[in-house]
């Protein structure tokens, strides 16, 4: 599994030693039906990464081998050595298994009891998973990819499936070429999702609350709301139409004409699916325009098969990690604020409710400002994938960091512990996919000697830290999966009738299941009496109530200093920070796609395609692509280079903590002839290592 798809894949492990051999789709699993794409089956069978073979602990400021008794000795020594459960830091990711993810969530707010605990899904799916907790009172999107073929127009909102997720976009575009159907693509940027789309929208870089509400107040003058539906299964409706801006107000916000928002508003007189993606969650603006997305489908009646509000989650096992991980919620979405909640998972794990943190914590940057002692990592680069990545770096240099990964980083670098783990095809377990259906994982090849899973890591250092809770230094995933279910019975995200059992036969399994013989469908829906229930105080869906002048500026606008519009976006076979597919040694400049018009503005900022990018907080050296895709006055950088976040901004959104990384301000600035950068106080950037771009503090 490469990203959350969830697409099946058959593995062959390699006949001589260890790995994988063959990576082809399966055509058998439910989900893909023998479907892959070409990233998924190249970074499984032949990353490019470094891989990590042995533990590793840092001696004399050098990293060198060590046994695993060692490493996880010295890594007990020193979350257990803390007198604040607070100042342990633990950041999961979603390329854990669901098992792993449970476990780890279990130790850190179970065993050590940390506020300081999250995930990298932070860093992508807050602001959405917000937004559907706020209007459906639960987590998760509620089509599925069945709705796909059913829907007669598609609007895709801040992504690029066709980048991103290639197997949905295949069903995407199949279903957008029938004759009464159509692709409308909402992004500043001319993607490769917007090539193959009947109708591009683009707008202005943070324009997408502003255009949402434009949507909004268009479809409320031009009887374009669905008003049985809205009486019979939403509240707020004449709270939301009376804060409503002019069409005309929004739409220049949004730096696009009127008849842009009415394109955008007929598309929901059909049975319409609006996707969205980073470009809309990573902001502080985050959870409002998913609000307000989410206020449309609800609006124009787009509730229902074949339509509805579709988030599309990145990681491959993103949504297991929200469900099971405790890093948002406890286990079953059941939430921090409900004391029985919080009862119920303390009498389960058998530990005081007085030892769980009664709220979900900070959030990724939150963690990083409050200067942890200690800081474990498990399957994530924060390194490069925190905004504003020096400041990160500054915090880790300080703490007794643990990196537990599959592959070097540049986090890795910085270690004082070294946890070399599994990954896929290696693990055994289960994942989650972005429509909530359960897979089952196995291995195909057997670890090297010195390489243990992500469960037997987590369970080795809870073994010394909690051993209540971990009695043994391993622990079978399948046990583990039932304990996850059990507790899961009766919640919104009820996988108690799903077991390996049943996995091994149907192979996935769509929750909730809250029996052996009951798979999920369209939320929320009965498609037999047609009725909606919500898992809201009333029962119904809930529209928001913001008003334009409440929410954040974007927290960074161009200026005279710094004149031009960072965004950034994946590239097409990158992955997360780029791990399983570049080196750490010498990434290279950051490749930078600007328009031709702005190449030809500050042409006497480049010398042979090369340039200096600077923002308020980091200069980088950049290769410079003229890109026609690219409007005037922004620079696209891919999230894949260790460099780019150097960059970015750490303001985040107030609702869900996670940062606005598509929009800051930078400038061009001509490269050292001699081939280096400056600080701002002309002090020489380092040159010792090529992972430590100039920072300017």
């Amino acid at each position: 599994m490469r990203c959350a798809v969830g697409c099946g894949h058959v593995h062959r492990g390699a006949d001589i030693g260890h790995g994988l051999d063959v990576v082809r789709g399966d055509a058998a699993h439910p989900v893909n039906r023998g479907l892959a794409c070409g990233r998924g089956i190249r970074e499984t069978a032949d990353p490019e990464g470094e891989w990590l073979t042995r533990p590793l602990v840092r001696k004399d400021g050098d990293l060198v081998r060590a046994t695993w008794e060692d490493a996880l000795d010295r890594v007990a020594d020193a979350v257990g050595g803390v007198s604040d459960p607070d100042d342990v830091a633990i950041l999961g990711s979603g390329q854990q298994t669901n098992e792993a993810a449970y476990a780890l969530g279990k130790l850190a707010r179970g065993g050590v009891g940390t506020r300081n605990y999250d995930a990298n899904t932070t860093l992508c799916m807050a602001s959405a998973v917000t937004a559907y907790y706020d209007a459906f009172g639960s987590d998760a999107p509620p089509p599925t990819y069945d709705d796909v073929p059913e829907a007669q127009t598609h609007v895709v909102w801040g992504a690029n499936p066709a980048v991103a997720h290639p197997v949905l976009f295949r069903w995407i575009a199949d279903s957008a070429s029938d004759d009464d159907s159509r692709l409308v693509v909402v992004d500043p940027v001319a993607s490769e999702t917007a090539e193959a789309a009947a109708h591009h929208v683009q707008l202005a870089p943070g324009g997408d609350f502003a255009l949402a509400r434009a949507v909004l107040a268009r479809l409320v003058e031009s009887g374009g709301v669905d008003d049985e539906f809205v009486d019979a299964n939403t509240d707020g409706f004449a709270t939301l139409r009376e804060s409503l801006p002019s069409v005309e107000a929004a739409a220049e916000e949004a730096g696009v004409d009127v008849e842009t928002v009415d394109l955008l508003a007929t598309a929901f007189d059909d049975q319409t699916l609006v996707y969205w993606g980073m470009g809309v969650n990573q902001s502080v603006r985050g959870t409002a325009t998913s609000r307000a997305l989410v206020d449309c489908c609800l609006a124009s009646g787009n509730m229902g098969p074949g339509s509805g509000p579709f988030s599309l989650t990145g990681q491959a096992n993103s949504m297991g990690t929200r469900v099971c991980s405790s890093k948002g919620s406890w286990p079953g979405h059941r939430t921090f604020t409900d004391p029985d909640h919080r009862r119920r998972v303390a009498e389960r794990w058998g530990v005081p409710v007085s030892d769980l943190p009664d709220d979900a914590g900070p959030g990724p940057v939150g963690i990083v400002d409050s200067d942890p002692s200690v800081v474990w990592t498990v399957a994530t680069n924060p390194l490069a994938g925190l905004p504003d990545a020096a400041a990160a770096r500054e915090a880790f240099e300080d703490a007794f960091l643990v990196v537990q990964d599959a592959f070097r980083t540049e986090t890795v670098e910085l270690a004082d512990v070294v946890l070399p783990a599994a990954t896929w095809g290696e693990s055994d377990g289960t994942a989650m996919n972005m429509e909530r259906t359960v897979s089952r994982i196995r291995p195909a090849t057997g670890l090297p000697s010195g390489v243990r899973t992500d469960l037997d890591i987590v369970a080795g250092v809870g073994a010394r830290v909690a051993p209540e809770l971990f009695p043994a230094p391993t622990l079978d995933p399948e046990a583990v999966f039932d304990e996850f279910a059990a507790l899961t019975a009766g919640t919104d995200a009820d996988c108690s009738g799903i077991g390996y059992d049943r996995l091994d036969e149907e192979l996935a399994v769509r929750w909730p299941a809250p029996d052996a013989e009951s798979s999920g469908g369209y939320r929320y829906y009965d498609p037999e009496t047609e009725t909606w229930q919500f898992p809201t105080p009333t029962g119904r869906a809930q529209f928001s109530d913001y008003r334009s002048e409440e929410t954040l500026d974007l927290p960074e606008a161009t200026s005279d200093d710094y004149p031009l519009t960072l965004t950034t976006a994946r590239e097409a076979d990158g992955y997360n920070t780029g791990v399983r597919s570049r080196g750490v040694d010498d990434p290279g400049p950051v490749p930078a796609r600007v328009n031709p018009e702005t190449v030809e503005t500050y042409s006497d900022q480049l010398t042979d395609d090369r340039t200096v990018l600077e923002s308020p907080r980091a200069s980088v050296p950049a290769a410079v692509e003229a890109d026609d895709a690219v409007p005037a006055g922004m620079v696209w950088l891919p999230i894949h280079h260790p460099m780019t976040n150097h960059l970015t901004v750490d303001a985040v959104d107030p609702e869900s903590d996670e940062p606005n990384y598509k929009q800051c301000a930078v400038r061009l600035v001509a490269p050292d002839p001699e081939g280096g950068t400056e600080t701002r106080d002309d002090t020489p950037a380092p040159t010792g290592d090529p992972l430590a771009p100039e920072v300017r503090r």
